[in-house]
Order: C-alpha cells, then structure tokens, then sequence
C-alpha cells in the first residue's frame, strides 16, 4: 500500500531521486526556464516536503511552498519504476490536504510545456490553467495552473 508522509528532503533516497528529476528537467528546458527548488531550499520551514512509500522503497515525492494567500506545488516527481501506480495522485492529494489544513485556500503552480502526463494529473486534481503569479513571468516554456484547496 502506497503510503505519503512528511520527508525530510536531505535524506539520502529523497535527495537522490530529486536529483533525478532536476537532470531531467535540465534536459528538457534551458536553465532560465528551471525553476526547481534545490534540496536544502526544500527543507526551509515554509515548505511542506512529502514522500510516497511502499514499505521502506520510495516512490515519488513532492511539496508545497506557503506563499501569502495560497501553496505552490513544487517537486512532484515519480521513481519512474513507480509510474503507472497511482503515486503522483497520491501525493497531489495528501498536499492538496496539506494546503487547507494550512490554511491556504488555493494551490498553484508552474510547469513545463510538454510534461503532458504531469499535466493530465493536474486537471484530474481539479487545476485549471491561469497566468503567472508570484515572481513567475509568461514564457515560451511555463504553463500555470491552480485550484481551490477545499474543492
């Protein structure tokens, strides 16, 4: 059974598998498009960092940011041996959940132009499209999207 929890970021399979996901990402956009969170910023207090396991093997991980009236979603990435599993679900739920009990009542974020499954996760969790927010400018490489946290 897929379980999701707080982590802690620096932890050696966290860190190793966020490191997969920022290689990839790096592969994918130019360094002015990336906008990951490096592994010590993950474990800032103002971030909500969770992982998936089953049993002791990890499986994905991701996190909000507490921003000034809403949570942005940052470092969802699956173990791609995990992929098919149901795990991003599982962990946009449980931070979806961590969100309202933080007592913010919108999650955003921003995302990659042609990470379509990580976009269909998106819109089955209920985010729509929207513009940029925060210190995010519109670009040839971002899409944003957000969703009430009570919905």
């Amino acid at each position: 059974m897929i379980e999701v929890g707080p982590a802690d970021p620096r932890a050696a399979d966290c860190a190793a598998l966020l490191g997969q996901s920022h290689a990839l990402m790096r592969s994918l956009f130019p360094a002015e498009a990336n906008h990951y969170l490096e592994v010590s910023a993950l474990a800032a207090p103002d971030i909500r960092f969770l992982a998936a396991r089953e049993d002791e093997a990890l499986l994905g991980v991701g996190a909000i940011g507490l921003r000034d009236g809403y949570a942005e979603v940052k470092s969802m990435f699956t173990a791609p041996e995990a992929r098919g599993r149901g795990v991003g679900d599982a962990i946009l739920r449980a931070l979806v959940a961590e969100a309202r009990a933080e007592g913010r009542p919108l999650l955003r974020l921003e995302t990659g132009r042609g990470l379509d499954a990580a976009h269909r996760l998106y819109a089955r969790h209920g985010f729509l499209p929207c513009g940029p927010f925060g210190a995010y400018e519109a670009g040839p490489y971002s899409l944003f999207f957000e969703r009430p946290s009570d919905a």
